[in-house]
């Protein structure tokens, strides 16, 4: 069994979401990622700029992609909505809503579009953890040899006038 088959299924079980919905999804979402891709978080997510008109499913995998399949109501029919690894991303954004208990995340794809998606989360203990994973995965760090690279700070402290001590003074 392959990474991302193995942390797929308890990152479903975690959302509570039904085994029909995901089976539906499966197939699209497999041939978006690699076996070797962990799953980071998966939920139901909702566009708020448009009327609902069926439900969407966002999935975060590792520090490469990010999948969002689009299911209608009427005949349940799966299509892929949004496939982007997270380096083709720019300006990403959200706001954690505690009130609600939902996240607000917003991201340019590639092509230019602004996409933003409504992730209910049902309490604030799991906004903040799916807050704190997008810092993880959306924050950017500076690589080891950058950090390697940049000079040690220097850390200047008070002026003080420390005697001298000269060879007669020791004793």
């Amino acid at each position: 069994m392959d990474v991302f088959s193995r942390t797929f299924l308890p990152a479903t079980a975690e959302a509570a979401l039904p085994i029909p919905t995901v089976s539906r999804h499966m197939p699209l979402i497999r041939r978006c990622v690699e076996p070797d891709d962990a799953t980071m978080f998966i939920t139901r997510c909702l566009r708020p700029d448009r009327p609902p008109g069926g439900q969407h499913l966002l999935l975060l995998l590792t520090r490469r992609r990010l999948v969002v399949t689009h299911e209608t109501r009427m005949l349940r029919r799966t299509r892929l909505y949004l496939n982007a690894r997270l380096g083709d991303l720019h300006n990403v954004s959200w706001r954690a809503d505690d009130r609600q208990c939902a996240i607000e995340l917003a991201a340019t794809a590639g092509d230019g579009l602004r996409e933003r998606f409504w992730i209910t989360l049902g309490d604030r203990t799991r906004v903040s953890h799916v807050d704190a994973l997008l810092s993880h995965v959306f924050r950017p760090r500076l690589p080891a040899a950058r950090l390697a690279a940049q000079p040690a700070p220097v850390v200047v402290g008070p002026m003080v006038d420390l005697p001298v001590w000269g060879p007669s003074q020791a004793a």
